[in-house]
């Protein structure tokens, strides 16, 4: 074959459509949307959603569909610390590590060492597992760093409820995670996300230390691990769990893992469920079938839509914002996203 037949075969194989179900993957920077909006979706209604997303004012919002940009408003470039959004990353890191065999979710607090400042943990508090943690079922009511007034207003007292039996959205579990991974694995936790997870789906933005810091304060020994991510990079981030861990022929998060750890292992806040550091939407919230999603303080937001094949991003820097934004307006934003393509 001559090197002109090679290169025109080759083209109408990267411009031949997709077969059905095929999922597609963006290459090393995402194709931004045209002036029309693709088939199947209402014009109209995206711009009722650009004008929530104008009242509001979040950083940017990235719509994906399919593996393609349906929208992108903001500066979905820009990178942004991007709270709670930080745990569910991390959950994809242990979801490999234990693929790995380098850590064992039986393990408990006792087995691993793990104390924190004075009053220390008790004897029944160094009973949780990892898995308790990932759960957020530690029973270990300790005071945390990077926890906002209303999770240390709602913590309940010191042991009052045994490992693995109560839900709380429990900083202190998800920062003792961070030092257990770190531990384990002798990884920084920022490298640990560049090499693992930036790196092979191709994140734009992230670039390890520069974008994570760890914070501590007093209270405890385990420091919060601050991570700063672009709308665009969480965009990926979320279609890679849309794909149920994989990235271009590649598994990058155990598929097993992916379908695990966004299940309803407790029922949580706001009629949501909870898995491992990811949230579960039930589908009686109005986004046209059960979705699951990372989500952290003023806005910062990745939600997943499987039968939709919707992945919608959000980043919200609080110099930005026209109002204080939480999860709810994050929900009402994504629910006219989805009643914009009303042909599914």
């Amino acid at each position: 074959m001559s090197m002109r037949a090679a290169l025109a075969l080759l083209l109408a194989l990267v411009s031949a459509p997709l077969a059905a179900g095929e999922a597609a993957f963006p290459g090393k920077t995402w194709e931004m949307p045209g002036p029309d909006p693709p088939a199947g979706w209402s014009a109209e209604r995206l711009r009722i959603a650009e004008a929530r997303f104008h009242a509001t004012r979040p950083t940017a919002v990235m719509v994906v569909h399919d593996g393609r940009v349906v929208a992108a408003w903001g500066d979905v470039a820009r990178t942004v610390a991007v709270a709670s959004v930080r745990k569910s990353v991390l959950s994809a890191l242990y979801g490999i590590a234990v693929a790995e065999g380098r850590i064992n979710l039986k393990r408990t607090l006792a087995e691993l060492g793990i104390q924190d400042n004075e009053p220390g943990l008790t004897t029944e508090e160094r009973e949780a597992t990892v898995r308790d943690l990932l759960m957020s079922r530690s029973g270990v009511y300790h005071g945390a760093a990077y926890e906002t007034r209303d999770m240390g207003a709602a913590r309940p007292p010191r042991g009052s409820h045994p490992p693995g039996a109560f839900w709380y959205y429990n900083n202190w579990d998800f920062n003792a995670l961070g030092t257990i991974y770190t531990r384990l694995t002798r990884e920084s936790i920022f490298e640990a996300v560049e090499k693992r997870i930036a790196r092979p789906i191709g994140m734009e933005d992230y670039e390890g230390w520069r974008d994570g810091r760890l914070t501590y304060e007093s209270v405890s020994q385990h420091p919060a691990y601050v991570m700063l991510f672009s709308a665009r990079d969480l965009a990926r981030f979320g279609l890679l769990y849309l794909n149920e861990g994989a990235w271009a022929g590649r598994q990058v998060v155990p598929s097993s893992w992916v379908k695990e750890s966004t299940k309803r292992w407790s029922d949580a806040s706001w009629a949501m469920g909870y898995g491992y550091m990811w949230w579960e939407l039930p589908s009686d919230l109005g986004l046209g079938g059960p979705g699951f999603a990372a989500l952290g303080f003023r806005g910062q937001a990745v939600a997943v839509i499987p039968s939709k094949r919707l992945v919608v991003a959000q980043t919200a820097d609080r110099h930005d914002s026209l109002v204080e934004l939480n999860a709810s307006h994050f929900l009402q934003l994504l629910r006219l996203i989805v009643a914009a393509h009303p042909g599914e």
